[in-house]
């Protein structure tokens, strides 16, 4: 198309926009009252950040200053030592680790008090005593032994001790010494009577600082004054959100022992009773359990669940003839259920069995099964729960050779005989289920009257039961299921399940599920199972109950729960280059720092920027810098404008104040017509809001969530099959220059492909510059042409990747180009990327904002789509629609009568160019 076929259609704009006139320029377009930007709450805004931002960079720099100065005076000590000493502490560079014996093994082994030993352990603790005597604190996974270190002459120095000193705690380090027998008992041990004479010590993995809650710290407990009951200092949610730092310590490791301990055992039972081990699916087409929220999530397009119990392919494997089979495997309900006994996540130990007579078959198998666990607990774990009780006291499990089977009524009876009533004063009833509390006083009286922690009750309502649950034959408003309850809570249900295929189809539609969506499952029915019975068994409710950790949280390795997997937002002060943080740079300007340099533009883009601010590296672009923030803004001079691209790149909290010095500096310095282009809704809502600009969109970001890309398989099918093969340059190296040297070639051969042809662009093809910033990818034919090239430029952390370019040269195999660009996305996904862009694309319709209404903006959207479709700009945007782009509005902003044919002109003439 030629410029003149624009000529109608710019004249409308103009008369739209303005003013009737065709001249070329207005002799003072109305930028708007520029001081509106100097907000005086902004500025304290931004000084209370600066001073925030000055004192992280300032503790970042004592850190940096303080293992200077550890190193400097390790040195000098080993100077004053002399070397016979020296070699016996300071800090190993050496990667390699000497083989050494556990610490573990050692203390326990009373063989080897006397004896010289070498370990390897955790700094725990460290209490200075004097200039010549220090206790070093050692753990190692469940034990905590005491080492001294004493001035004993040409062996330990005044100088080791106090380098021991200041070991940070959780540091690693290498130990040579003596084991001997402890003059008195050590009580903040978890080894009171023996204790290490060091000899030698060296750090093999320091820490520069310490954790924000120590190990030593989080398993510390103190006796309530009042209650006389042990009390730890830390919280649930403490110990939750340090989760390694309580993983660390002794209680924890005694703990996930036990865990591991159940585990193998229930495996060990059930194989020796004839089960044999299953892995079921998490992702299920359909809810599984009635009465229970579930994880919904995106299959391929479709609607998926993960499973709130194996219980479905469990009983299919029972149609499948297995005969008995188990699982131990992750289980997910979706309840928001914030107390102290559920999880969103668990580990089930589930088995289902076929029966022959009665489902009490499975109960005594279960029954059997739970008593042969606590018994190898009690047997091989004892050292490990002594350690437990230190931090939650509670007395060993009471169990009876023939566990209690109490009939459901009954139960109810015994619990309303003892007086019990819920919130409301009502006793229980025999058709609901048991609350929390109710099962706990029931535990208190079962307790009483049959001394025993541990018992069955069985036939539960139907009310309160699975739809695949078995009726009672005799009185259908109870099942024949059970639960198992330790120290008055449940720890798992069981009982026989539905066999009869019409029998089951009818359950599930009173229990709101459709069959239709469960035909896999119904289908091992139809072709006939034996009747079956089964449980699900909470590891993580057993393990809580079993050693009274008070909070179930304690007894998973990292809770689930709703509060769980927070949304991490991005933190401004954690910058790619924290060098390039206009705050600190503004801060230290203000403050007077001498031989301050601007940040260079490059860091700034990966600190701050989008797509449109990597085109400022091109040299037709102009960048304005401010003195006091460092910031940058990018421009080219056509025609008299300043055609202003992007937002500026610096903190957004100082754009009013980055843009009120620019505005000035055009105005008063190049007297240019500011036309700004391409800005995200912030910068819009400045200069829309606050100085009266007129504002529009018809350009988008179009942006792609790496998670959701969308799948081009055809295409790349396409170019597997003509011999394509994708290459890309690793993090940190440089594309060879042979490859440069072939890419150059056929980026003249894209050139020359394209002459004669208009393209709407703000950026010329070059790309190796900031090479340090971007990624590399190429495609090679069968014959090693290369038939593609695309080139990803680093933007800020919230903004991802840009695809700068994709080009797609002369003679390429069909298929490349979108094969290339999908690999470039995976790339990004492995890497932890979870934003890309293509950069700015054009809108079928225009978006009309501040300042234009009415009859006028509705004229200006018909005269954008005759010029979007005159030019076709949305080409691009519909190939980007394969890969999952989506808009994200970006905006042309422009002071009252400051367009005009002439700058409408001036837009056209700078986007539309020669290739």
């Amino acid at each position: 198309m030629s410029p003149g076929k624009l000529k109608k259609p710019l004249l409308a704009l103009n008369r739209i926009i303005g003013h009737s006139s065709a001249k070329n320029h207005i002799s003072k377009p109305k930028i708007g009252d520029i001081d509106q930007l100097d907000d005086d709450r902004a500025k304290k805004n931004i000084k209370k950040l600066q001073e925030k931002r000055a004192k992280e960079y300032q503790l970042q720099e004592e850190k940096k200053l303080s293992v200077q100065r550890r190193t400097d005076e390790e040195k000098k000590w080993h100077e004053a030592d002399g070397p016979d000493i020296a070699r016996r502490y300071g800090t190993l560079e050496e990667e390699a680790l000497a083989p050494v014996k556990s610490l573990q093994a050692l203390v326990n082994d009373y063989q080897n008090i006397g004896k010289a030993v070498s370990f390897r352990a955790r700094v725990h603790h460290v209490r200075a005593m004097s200039s010549k005597l220090a206790f070093i604190v050692f753990r190692d996974q469940i034990e905590i032994v005491q080492g001294v270190l004493s001035v004993r002459d040409g062996v330990v120095s005044e100088n080791f001790v106090r380098w021991a000193e200041h070991i940070t705690a959780e540091s690693f380090v290498h130990v040579e010494g003596r084991l001997q027998q402890a003059p008195e008992e050590i009580k903040g041990c978890t080894v009171h009577n023996m204790e290490v004479l060091i000899e030698s010590m060296h750090l093999v993995v320091p820490l520069n600082e310490h954790l924000p809650v120590d190990v030593h710290s989080i398993d510390h407990v103190e006796m309530d004054s009042e209650t006389h009951q042990l009390e730890s200092l830390a919280s649930t949610r403490v110990r939750v959100s340090n989760r390694i730092a309580f993983l660390r310590t002794p209680t924890a490791q005694s703990i996930f022992r036990i865990n591991a301990g159940i585990c193998s055992i229930f495996r060990r039972y059930l194989e020796d009773k004839g089960f044999i081990e299953i892995h079921t699916p998490k992702l299920q087409p359909a809810a599984t359990e009635s009465g229970a929220e579930v994880f919904r999530v995106n299959y391929f397009g479709r609607t998926a669940f993960l499973a709130q119990s194996p219980q479905l392919a469990k009983q299919m494997s029972i149609s499948a003839d297995f005969g008995r089979v188990f699982e131990i495997g992750p289980v997910f309900r979706a309840e928001d259920s914030n107390t102290h006994r559920h999880l969103t996540e668990y580990t089930g130990m589930d088995l289902e069995m076929a029966i022959e007579q009665d489902y009490h078959e499975a109960m005594h198998i279960i029954d059997g099964l739970m008593k042969e666990i606590f018994k190898g607990i009690y047997v091989k774990y004892r050292k490990e729960i002594e350690i437990i009780k230190t931090r939650f006291p509670h007395e060993d499990l009471v169990w009876l050779p023939e566990t209690p089977i109490i009939p459901f009524k009954d139960a109810i009876k015994l619990l309303n005989d003892s007086g019990w009533t819920d919130d409301h004063g009502r006793p229980a009833l025999e058709t609901e289920d048991l609350s929390t509390r109710a099962e706990i006083q029931l535990g208190k009286v079962i307790k009483e009257k049959y001394k025993t922690d541990y018992y069955i009750i069985d036939k539960f309502p139907s009310s309160v039961r699975p739809f695949y649950t078995h009726l009672d034959p005799e009185d259908d408003r109870f099942t024949n299921s059970f639960d198992i309850f330790l120290r008055g809570q449940e720890i798992t249900t069981g009982g026989q399940r539905i066999h009869r295929p019409h029998l089951l189809e009818e359950r599930m539609k009173k229990a709101g599920i459709e069959p239709l969506g469960m035909q896999e499952y119904l289908q091992g029915f139809e072709y006939g199972v034996l009747p079956h019975a089964g449980c699900g068994i909470g590891l993580e409710r057993i393990v809580f109950l079993l050693l009274n950790l008070g909070d179930i949280r304690n007894a998973s390795l990292y809770p689930r729960d709703p509060k769980s997997l927070p949304e991490h937002k991005e933190v401004t002060g954690r910058l790619p280059h924290p060098e390039a943080d206009t705050i600190k740079y503004s801060y230290d300007y203000d403050h007077g720092e001498t031989g301050l340099e601007l940040p260079p533009v490059e860091k700034l883009i990966v600190n701050y920027g989008d797509a449109t601010n990597t085109s400022w590296l091109d040299e037709r672009y102009h960048v304005w810098r401010h003195e006091q923030t460092g910031a940058a803004i990018g421009y080219a001079e056509e025609n008299g404008y300043a055609l202003v691209m992007g937002n500026p790149l610096c903190d957004p909290r100082q754009y009013q104040l980055v843009i009120r010095a620019f505005l000035q500096d055009m105005r008063h310095r190049k007297d240019l017509r500011p036309l700004w282009l391409l800005v995200s809704s912030d910068v819009e809502e400045i200069l829309g809001s606050k100085l009266g600009w007129r504002t529009l969109s018809c350009v988008a970001e179009e942006r792609v969530s790496v998670d959701s890309a969308k799948k081009v398989a055809k295409k790349e099918r396409q170019a597997e099959e003509a011999g394509v093969i994708i290459h890309e340059v690793p993090i940190g190296e440089s594309v060879p220059d042979h490859i440069r040297e072939k890419c150059d070639k056929r980026i003249q051969d894209w050139k020359d492909n394209r002459k004669g042809k208009r393209q709407v662009h703000i950026t010329e093809v070059r790309p190796w510059i900031d090479m340090e910033h971007r990624r590399y990818l190429w495609a090679e034919d069968k014959n090693g042409e290369i038939a593609a090239l695309c080139v990803l430029a680093r933007l800020s952390p919230e903004n991802g990747y840009q695809i700068k370019f994709a080009l797609d040269f002369p003679g390429s195999p069909n298929g490349t180009i979108e094969a290339l660009i999908s690999a470039a996305i995976q790339m990004l996904a492995k890497a932890g990327v979870r934003n890309v862009t293509f950069g700015a694309g054009a809108l079928p319709e225009m978006v009309t904002s501040g300042h234009l209404n009415g009859m006028r903006a509705k004229i200006l959207s018909h005269t954008y789509k005759t010029i979007c479709q005159q030019l076709k700009l949305v080409n691009k945007s519909e190939f980007r629609e394969k890969f999952g782009a989506t808009n994200d509005l970006v905006y042309i902003c422009y002071p009252f009568m400051g367009l005009g044919v002439s700058g409408a002109r001036t837009l056209i003439k700078f986007f539309e160019d020669e290739m």
